[in-house]
């Protein structure tokens, strides 16, 4: 995925669907220096974790 494309999906209220190695996921938040995204599994799990934003898929 593109930053561009990771920004847009911050600042909208819809609800888009990003995958991470096959799982559903929300992002919240992105280093553009690393080109980085902190991410967490949708549902009951908070635990976050920093991925690389190019393995972030757009359902």
């Amino acid at each position: 995925m593109e930053i561009n494309r990771v920004k847009q999906i911050l600042s909208s209220s819809a609800d888009i669907e990003v995958q991470y190695n096959g799982a559903s996921v929300w992002i919240d938040g992105i280093n553009e220096e690393n080109k980085m995204a902190t991410v967490h599994l949708r549902g009951p799990l908070e635990e976050r974790t920093e991925v690389a934003i190019s393995d972030l898929r757009e359902m």
